[in-house]
Formats: C-alpha cells, sequence, structure tokens
C-alpha cells in the first residue's frame, strides 16, 4: 500500500509538472501578440467593419450591410473604375510572374554554376536595387524615360534603334508595361536570391549521379534540379501573388495618385488610395474605401487559399 500511494503521488506531481501554463511563454509572446493585435488585427477588423457602413453629408454613419459592395461591383460610377484597376492589376501581376520570376530563375541558375567567378558581386549588384526606395526608383526612371531630356533616345540610337523609343510612360498602351518592367528590375533579386538558395541545397550526390548516367546540363535542370526547387517556385509566386496585388507606391511615384493617362496604369491600391482619402476632384468616402480595401483582402485571401490547399499539396510530394 505504501509504494501504491507513494506512485501515486509522484503520478499526480507530474501531472500537475505537465499541466503547468508556460508562464514563461505567455511573458515572452505577449508583446508581440500585442503589438500585433493592436497595429495589424483590430485595424483589419475595424475595417471590415466600416464597410459595412455608409456616410451622409453630415458625417453620420448608418449599417447598410453589402450595399457598399454591390455599389462597387455594380454601380456605373464606381464598377468601371474597381473592373478597369482589377484587369490593370492582373495584367501587372501575370507580367511579374512570368518576366519577374523567369529572369530570377535564370539569373539564379547562372550564378550557382560552379565555376563562375564573381558570384557574390553578380548577386550584390542584382539585389541592390531592391534596397532602394521607390521614390528614388520612380524619378531616376522617368528621367531616364523622358523623351526631351532622358538617356534612352540616345542609347537607342547608339545602337540603331531610335525608331523603336516612344513616350512608353506617356501611352496608355504602354504605360502598364513600362511601369511593370520598372517593378521587375527594381524586384527581381528576391525571386532570384530565394531559388539560389533552393539550388544550393540540392545534394551534389543526385546532380552526379544524374551526368554519370549521361544526361546533359538542360536534362539536368529539367529532370532534377526543376522538380526539386518547385516548393520554392511555389513560395515565391504566392509572395509574388500578394505583393502585386498591395502594390501601391511604385506607380505613386512614377505616375500620381490618378495613375494615367486615363487611368491606364491604375490597380487596386492607387484606386483604394483616391476613394479612401479623395483626390482632386473627387471627395474621398471612408466607407467606401474601406469597401475596397476589404475586396482587395478577399482577392488575396482566394489567391493565397488556392495556393495552399491547389498547388501546396501537390508540391509537397518534391520535398525531401
Amino acid at each position: 500500500m505504501t509504494d501504491l500511494t507513494a506512485s501515486q503521488v509522484r503520478s499526480t506531481d507530474a501531472g500537475r509538472v505537465r499541466s503547468r501554463f508556460p508562464v514563461h511563454i505567455a511573458v515572452f509572446l505577449a508583446p508581440a501578440v500585442a503589438i500585433y493585435t493592436l497595429f495589424s488585427i483590430y485595424p483589419l477588423i475595424d475595417t471590415i467593419r466600416l464597410s459595412l457602413y455608409a456616410g451622409d453629408e453630415a458625417g453620420i454613419r448608418s449599417f447598410v450591410g453589402l450595399q457598399n459592395f454591390r455599389t462597387l461591383l455594380a454601380d456605373p460610377n464606381w464598377s468601371g473604375q474597381f473592373w478597369n484597376a482589377l484587369r490593370n492589376n492582373l495584367i501587372f501581376f501575370l507580367i511579374h510572374m512570368v518576366v519577374q520570376n523567369g529572369i530570377g530563375l535564370g539569373l539564379a541558375m547562372l550564378l550557382s554554376l560552379p565555376r563562375l567567378t564573381g558570384g557574390s558581386l553578380y548577386r550584390t549588384l542584382i539585389f541592390l536595387p531592391t534596397m532602394l526606395s521607390v521614390v528614388i526608383i520612380g524619378f531616376i526612371w522617368q528621367l531616364i524615360l523622358n523623351p526631351l531630356w532622358g538617356i534612352a533616345p540616345s542609347l537607342l540610337k547608339a545602337v540603331g534603334l531610335g525608331s523603336l523609343f516612344g513616350p512608353w510612360l506617356g501611352q496608355e498602351s504602354t504605360a502598364l508595361l513600362t511601369v511593370s518592367l520598372i517593378s521587375v528590375w527594381q524586384f527581381v533579386g528576391i525571386p532570384m536570391m530565394l531559388i539560389y538558395a533552393a539550388l544550393l541545397n540540392i545534394p551534389d550526390d543526385l546532380l552526379d549521379a544524374a551526368t554519370v548516367d549521361g544526361a546533359g546540363p538542360f536534362s539536368v535542370f529539367w529532370f532534377v534540379r526543376l522538380p526539386l526547387i518547385l516548393p520554392t517556385l511555389g513560395v515565391v509566386s504566392i509572395l509574388t501573388f500578394v505583393a502585386n496585388f498591395n502594390a501601391f507606391d511604385l506607380i505613386y511615384a512614377i505616375k500620381g495618385a490618378l495613375a494615367g493617362p486615363n487611368f491606364s496604369t491604375d490597380i487596386l491600391g492607387t484606386f483604394f488610395y483616391r476613394t479612401f482619402f479623395g483626390f482632386q476632384l473627387q471627395v474621398g468616402s471612408p466607407t467606401m474605401g474601406a469597401a475596397v480595401a476589404t475586396a482587395m483582402l478577399v482577392i488575396i485571401l482566394i489567391g493565397v487559399l488556392i495556393y495552399l490547399f491547389g498547388v501546396q499539396r501537390r508540391l509537397q510530394r518534391h520535398t525531401f
């Protein structure tokens, strides 16, 4: 009986130790959770709440449910600008997916070559624009592409391509493409570094075995390297999606809040800015602006969920 009682006491004490709340973990997490709640979660919830209200001329707000979203999607005064911004945002994203991530993959492959000299210098130079201010990037490229005093016309004339130059930032047909390529130039270093790190993690034994079996450089890349970096490519893709549908600063720095010419570079970020804060003759509406922000959140959330449940599970089979 004595041994049984002692074992029961020991088991009870052990259960108490295991069930004791980890106070030290809560203490360390509390500041981060408080800051994140104050500056992220609360504004997000309050934005969603504000999108369900409408204000009158006196500034009095009343609950209207989903009426702001019906106005945004169907009212002729709002829907045209919204669908135009959404379409431009999709184009902006697709250009980054194809051009930026494609170039990033190619650069990562070149920089991972074992016989390449000066690889660290090349990586630094390519990644350097990412660390520059967007305002500086926008100002520099406006000077470069200026038809009057920019250096782009002279450089194209020097190589015999002067006839191809045009006011690319001032034409509706080329403005969005030009701004997108400027953004690609600035941020191509991010996918390059992520893919480069993934390539370095591939075991050399797999590459050597493929080479011994007679596989050429292209076959090694297509059948060995590419399948192993597919999870990283998936992460790069979803990061590109989220970043592009949150984009605002570069377009604002180059083309302003009106995203001209004639809203040809207007995306959801600039549309939200004009709607919420107002610009020139357009009066700001916090409730409609909150509806635009909520719509952006829903679009981004749908894209992330598609990636998590439709893409990531398929890519996990390629991980070690």
